[in-house]
């Protein structure tokens, strides 16, 4: 395997992971299947590329450049007619291909050239677009996104606009070492490295934890608590944390336990979308699903879980702020001077650097 060394910057022959591209040839989230309504446009974004989606006479969503091809003003403004979009400005309709297929005052015998289309998909709730090359898009499609359509978890959307790269993003939730930043929410707590592999596309870090001060917070004891049985005590459990990316996407699952079988289902998953915004890809926005495991008295999950929203909220609120320190330093220093110590980290920033778009220059 081929793999690029990964240093600080301020080492020789370094490697800037910030300016390594979100790769295209991927399926990224844009928006969410009921913020698109039947015949209606919206405006989205992937790294500074401005694109239309809508939804056409039979339902299904159709992607393509936010331009008119005429006057470059935004085809979002536009009216949806059956599978067609017409520009709000002189009526030229474009369709799902991003064909020209009607100039009003010109007639259809003398059509000027479209614009892009990209493949667009649904599945579990999100609008996913390919910005890459559209002959790998069938063979790219996302299976199920976690644990979100299981009807025996109870499930919560995760959506925020991040201004930071999007390593940064899979570099915070992959160590776990930075529980100390979490300390009034968690109290203290320990996390040890007990696994880690990788391959070219994907990289694998396990942990178990400890605490070693201050006590849990409501939210977390209910994660937590759950999945314990009538009687059995808190001491007789463990955990064990295994967070994996799998270029682009990224998840978490966690077990609790006497004997923990990876092959059993997580008490909680979470599973992450990170779609770059601007050119230079200093803002993303993270979508994904949190899911929390049913417990067996019915109804139960649902007094429980603005708990679990409240702890969960301010743990990646947390992790948000730090996370927009990270980019405001690297902007600041014109580089990455990340002095990068922790083995599993190191392997994660090559499987980005591998798998990413390089830099032009």
């Amino acid at each position: 395997m081929n793999l690029i060394t990964v240093r600080p910057a301020n080492s020789p022959n370094a490697f800037d992971l910030r300016r390594v591209g979100a790769h295209p040839d991927h399926w990224y989230a844009v928006a969410w299947s009921d913020e698109l309504k039947q015949g209606k446009t919206l405006g989205r974004r992937f790294a500074g590329e401005r694109i239309v989606l809508y939804r056409g006479k039979a339902g299904r969503v159709f992607a393509l450049e936010d331009r008119c091809a005429h006057r470059q003003v935004p085809l979002h403004l536009g009216v949806v007619n059956g599978d067609e979009l017409k520009c709000h400005y002189h009526g030229w309709s474009y369709d799902q291909t991003g064909k020209c297929v009607d100039v009003p005052y010109l007639g259809k015998e003398r059509l000027p050239n479209g614009v892009k289309s990209y493949p667009a998909r649904e599945i579990d709730g999100l609008i996913f677009i390919f910005p890459g090359d559209p002959s790998l898009a069938e063979s790219r499609v996302p299976g199920t996104l976690g644990l979100s359509q299981r009807k025996d978890y109870k499930t919560r959307r995760l959506n925020r606009e991040v201004a930071c790269h999007y390593t940064f993003m899979h570099e915070n939730l992959f160590d776990m070492n930075h529980q100390f930043m979490h300390r009034k929410n968690m109290g203290s707590i320990k996390a040890r490295c007990i696994g880690r592999k990788h391959g070219e596309d994907w990289a694998q870090v396990e942990y178990t934890f400890s605490r070693t001060g201050g006590k849990a917070s409501m939210g977390e004891q209910v994660i937590v608590d759950l999945v314990r049985k009538r009687g059995e005590a808190k001491k007789d459990f463990s955990d064990h944390m295994c967070i994996r990316t799998d270029y682009p996407t990224q998840s978490l699952r966690v077990w609790v336990g006497r004997d923990i079988d990876e092959s059993q289902d997580p008490v909680l998953q979470v599973w992450l979308n990170y779609t770059p915004l601007d050119a230079e890809q200093k803002t993303n926005r993270t979508y994904g699903y949190l899911s929390v495991k049913k417990p067996p008295i019915p109804g139960l999950i649902h007094l429980v879980w603005p708990f679990v929203t409240w702890f969960t909220e301010r743990i990646f609120a947390e992790d948000k702020e730090i996370v927009e320190y990270e980019q405001a330093a690297y902007d600041s220093q014109g580089t990455d001077w990340n002095n990068e110590v922790f083995p599993a980290i190191r392997d994660l920033r090559t499987v980005l650097a591998l798998c990413g778009k390089p830099p032009k220059d």
